[in-house]
């Protein structure tokens, strides 16, 4: 069974972000290991300089990667290539057959993701041109690795 995670930075504050994330858990069991990795965020003040704001960059960074491991890592940024439903089934696919032990999404912080994680990425993936709260960027994300799943079994879930 493929292991796939979610690494983000924050916690999910509303109880209906958390219950939709819940959802998305418990539809994607029978076809993988999936879990959700909450890390804490870097403590900033209200205004931040930039080279604070890159020092807690580079160190969620660090925790970050240490968490991914060796297996496929693949960022959400706005840089990031736009690609479809049957496109991300594809891609996880592949990452099976090339032997990836886990497939890591990563969500950063409100400030993003260290240049370092966005390197670490053979695919950087951004969800869409527009803006999303990271917390509704999370349940999307669940989703679509669920929508893949049903995609790459055949279900009828994804039309």
């Amino acid at each position: 069974m493929q292991k796939v995670q979610i690494v983000c930075v924050g916690k999910l504050k509303e109880a209906y972000w958390r219950q939709a994330c819940e959802e998305y858990e418990k539809r994607l069991r029978p076809f993988a290991d999936f879990r959700i990795v909450e890390l804490p965020e870097c403590r900033l003040p209200d205004t931040p300089s930039q080279a604070q704001i890159d020092a807690a960059l580079e160190e969620e960074g660090r925790h970050i990667l240490s968490i991914c491991g060796s297996g496929e890592k693949i960022p959400l940024c706005i840089e990031g290539k736009e690609i479809d439903s049957p496109a991300l089934a594809r891609h996880l696919q592949q990452a099976a057959v090339q032997g990836a032990g886990q497939v890591s999404f990563i969500i950063g912080s409100s400030f993003g993701l260290a240049p370092v994680v966005k390197q670490a990425g053979r695919l950087r993936l951004s969800m869409s041109p527009m803006t999303f709260p990271h917390q509704l960027a999370r349940v999307m994300l669940c989703e679509q690795i669920y929508r893949a799943f049903q995609i790459l079994n055949h279900g009828k879930y994804h039309k």
